[in-house]
């Protein structure tokens, strides 16, 4: 299967890029929306892209690349009751939400803010760009993947 691109959000505050190239890899666990989850378990796949977006924080911004290090399974912190996000309907047998893990790639020199996404007619089209995109796993084409990481590189 060809190399597919995503955008993830997190609010920095509650993990950020720093937190990401800390940890080496990381689970991206408590995504609690039905069409992100199905994302995540059905179509992302190790060695996809994923553009990391700081949200929350003012500029809002893709800060930098990680990639996919392991593909869609279930999220353990749902039936945890300590975690940040339990669901008590999930349980191991029958799980609802699902994770993947990521690890960091390439930190921009500068991150790229929301701002200037807006401003570039190769984006128009771009999922985060669309009013009322909420979602915190969203779908990146490979041409807007190419054009926001391009902007990035050359932020320094």
């Amino acid at each position: 299967m060809p190399r597919r691109y995503w955008l993830f959000k997190s609010e920095p505050n509650a993990y950020s890029y720093d937190d990401l190239v800390r940890d080496g890899v990381a689970e991206w666990d408590g995504v609690r929306n039905f069409q992100a989850r199905n994302t995540l378990r059905d179509d992302i796949q190790e060695g996809d892209g994923v553009l990391f977006y700081h949200s929350n924080e003012k500029p809002l911004s893709v800060v930098g690349t990680a990639v996919v290090v392991r593909g869609g399974y279930p999220d353990h912190t749902a039936w945890d009751p300590d975690s940040d996000h339990p669901d008590p309907k999930s349980t191991p047998d029958n799980p609802t939400w699902y994770i993947v893990d990521i690890k960091a790639e390439y930190r921009f020199p500068t991150p790229v803010p929301l701002e200037q996404l807006k401003t570039m007619p190769e984006l128009t089209e771009m999922v985060l760009l669309q009013k009322g995109s909420r979602l915190s796993v969203q779908p990146v084409t490979e041409s807007e993947w190419n054009a926001v990481v391009a902007l990035g590189k050359q932020s320094g």
